[in-house]
């Protein structure tokens, strides 16, 4: 070492730091170690002011730095809130003070085709209450029990029903009767969140029970319903359309809604009036329906399945169950549809005012809900003769003029003795005798449609496979109709490859897959497993009677707004055509005039028996129908008819599952029908102006008319 610790310079920086420690240390002057440990004080770390330099304005940089930032942010903040998030934030605050309440729009109107309302309106008082003011005031529900004989327990329901609005008032009572809104209005401070609201609800001037199924019912929406519509403004609380007319013209019926918006105080009071939009009333939809025909054909199908349940089948000994049916009046020269019934029915009225559970259950268990016109699937028997004819004639395949022998029962040529489906027998099982095409129909001869079914299928080679399902094709027995209402069905022609399909969807319900000559035979007069709908067979008739050209059944006509406006006309819509020169059309036209009107005819008896006008004057043509079900059940009943014969102005086809025979069951209701129409004639449709619709308002602003939709 060059020299101790106590040798150097006083002043350097060892010196400062060691001496302070020295003077501290107990044992200082007592001799130890150079290796013993030497505490540190706070003065050894921290220089004597008189040795640092002086800098103030480092400080005062620190300082202007950190206010600096403090303004900036302040800036950017203001920035963003004033700038950026303007909208968002003139929304919050006003969202503070004011309160938005939606004003329902009134649907439009469903008219027939005079303008006579089938679906109106009708303003109601609901009483609703806000879900906040709720949980703020518990007591309200008791008072609101109290005064209106509702249970707190429904209230609180009503309010915890996920179908309405969270931030909108609930509707805790429809219909509310006058003292109830009077004392409300008088003691607003008494019912806080309670709000008064006039609302269009539906109306059926004809009582609800005329043409359910067609005009169809509105109800709440569901999750789904918004989900598939996310831009149609709809709401938890919204009402659509679910059936019928309701349903397919949804978009036309529904309206625009409006809003109330109020200015309120930290208190909830309300200030004044800010803006009011008023709602858009829905437009109206005008139908080719006629209300009176519709009336009347309710009434005739209603009527007879009610008959024919009491009556017995003489060849069976049976009552027939009858358990549904259908009935429709077409125009054959436009499509358009003059009346639709289905039955079993129900009352359009049960849905405003409430439908049970129970009843609920029990209209489903009947298939009520249905339209059996267009949804259901009926074996078509005898009916689908005219389809077998069609073919026969554009073919050629035998002469309309050619006599078959019909002997009641028809032996398959070829077939062998004691083989199963060698033989098929007539209804009747003693024959029709010789018979021609024009008699085969009149008569309704089987024999002569086995005949056929056979001739085509022994001579493949030359009409091909599927001659007469060709022909159903074009008629649109296989295909939907296009018509303006939802869920149609869809029927099936039998053949090969129909046959094939249904085995590999339900291979229990269909084993068969072969075809033979004996499916051949049955299904030329509509057995197998044809199945078509009564409308997918009633346009066929139509596209026979108007000669050949098949059109889009249409129920709406136009559409209006709520002052008469037209916004929409429905003209004819053309699918397709059959091929009916008067070489193909005259000698089948001869068999369905026969049987009506000739006394072999097969609907002779029943419409000289009903027909109260003269069957010369208005020349009625038409076919029964018989068709098998399934072993140990009644047939099906049709009757389809048109007329007048030289100038078609209407078809009208009955069906009655289970029914009986065609000529028994369906068509008493067909003459009945056109004893209607040939006393009341279809006029042209009326588009006339219509007066103002009513528009739902708040009626009574309590001190909290709607719920708030608040920030924070």
């Amino acid at each position: 070492m060059k020299g101790s610790w106590r040798d150097r310079p006083s002043g350097s920086w060892f010196s400062r730091l060691w001496r302070p420690w020295v003077s501290l240390h107990p044992f200082r002057g007592r001799g130890r170690s150079i290796n013993e440990p030497r505490p540190v004080g706070i003065r050894d770390l921290v220089a004597a002011p008189g040795d640092v330099q002086s800098r103030p304005e480092r400080r005062w940089f620190v300082i202007g730095g950190f206010f600096l930032v403090l303004f900036v942010l302040l800036v950017g903040r203001l920035f963003v809130l004033q700038i950026v998030d303007y909208k968002s934030s003139v929304a919050a605050v006003n969202s503070n003070s004011l309160r938005v309440s939606t004003i329902p729009a009134s649907r439009g109107l469903i008219l027939d085709r005079y303008g006579h309302p089938l679906v109106a309106n009708v303003i109601t008082v609901e009483i609703r209450l806000s879900r906040a003011e709720a949980t703020l005031h518990p007591t309200i529900k008791g008072a609101l029990a109290s005064l209106t004989g509702l249970s707190v327990r429904q209230i609180n329901s009503d309010l915890s029903n996920v179908q309405y609005d969270p931030y909108q008032p609930a509707p805790i009572m429809s219909n509310a009767p006058a003292r109830v809104v009077e004392f409300i209005q008088l003691h607003p401070t008494e019912f806080p969140g309670v709000s008064v609201l006039n609302v269009a609800r539906r109306s059926y001037p004809l009582g609800g029970n005329v043409g359910a199924q067609v005009l169809g019912y509105v109800g709440p929406i569901t999750g789904a319903e918004i989900a598939a519509n996310p831009n149609a403004g709809y709401k938890t609380d919204s009402t659509i359309g679910k059936t019928g007319i309701e349903s397919f013209y949804e978009h036309y019926l529904r309206g625009h809604d409006g809003t109330s918006t109020l200015e309120v105080d930290a208190f909830g009071n309300v200030l004044g009036s800010v803006q009011t939009t008023q709602p858009k009333v829905g437009h109206s939809v005008v139908l080719n329906i006629d209300e009176g025909l519709q009336k009347a054909l309710d009434g005739y199908l209603a009527s007879d399945i009610l008959a024919v349940r009491k009556s017995v089948d003489p060849r069976s000994g049976k009552r027939p169950p009858a358990p549904n049916g259908a009935a429709i009046v077409l125009d054959p020269n436009t499509g358009a549809v003059l009346a639709m019934s289905s039955y079993p029915s129900y009352n359009l009225s049960s849905f405003v005012n409430g439908l049970s559970t129970k009843l609920f259950h029990e209209l489903l268990n009947q298939g009520a809900f249905n339209n059996f016109a267009l949804q259901g699937l009926y074996t078509p028997g005898s009916t689908f003769k005219l389809i077998s004819a069609t073919a026969q004639m554009q073919t050629g395949v035998l002469s309309p003029s050619t006599l078959i022998n019909d002997t009641g029962t028809y032996k398959v040529p070829g077939c062998l003795q004691g083989y199963h489906g060698c033989l098929f027998h007539d209804d009747e099982r003693s024959g029709a005798g010789l018979v021609n095409l024009p008699l085969a129909l009149t008569k309704s001869s089987d024999y002569y449609f086995y005949n056929l079914g056979y001739l085509f299928w022994s001579q493949t080679g030359k009409y091909g496979e599927t001659p007469i399902q060709n022909v159903a094709h074009l008629y649109g027995l296989d295909q939907y109709t296009n018509i303006d209402l939802p869920d149609e069905g869809q029927g099936r022609v039998d053949s090969p490859s129909v046959r094939r399909s249904l085995h590999a969807q339900a291979p229990k319900a269909f084993p068969n897959v072969s075809w033979y000559t004996g499916d051949n035979i049955e299904m030329a007069f509509g057995q197998g497993t044809t199945a078509i709908t009564p409308l997918e067979l009633a346009n066929a008739y139509a596209t026979f009677a108007n000669g050949g050209t098949r059109y889009t059944p249409e129920v709406a006509a136009a559409v209006i707004d709520a002052h008469g406006k037209l916004i929409i006309r429905y003209g004819p819509r053309v699918l397709g055509h059959v091929s009916l020169p008067p070489r193909v059309r005259d000698p089948i036209l001869q068999g369905l005039l026969g049987a009506v009107n000739s006394p072999q005819g097969t609907a002779y008896g029943t419409f000289h028996s009903i027909a109260n006008f003269s069957l010369a004057g208005f020349p009625i043509a038409g076919k029964t129908g018989t068709a098998s079900n399934a072993p140990g059940l009644e047939p099906n009943s049709w009757f389809v008819g048109f007329g007048p014969v030289n100038h078609p102005r209407y078809v009208v086809l009955c069906v009655v599952g289970q029914g009986g025979y065609g000529a028994e069951a369906a068509a008493p209701v067909v003459a009945e029908t056109f004893n209607y129409l040939v006393a009341h004639p279809i006029r042209p449709v009326r588009l006339k102006p219509q007066l103002s619709l009513p528009v739902a308002t708040t009626t009574s602003p309590s001190t909290t008319t709607s719920s708030a939709k608040k920030s924070g």
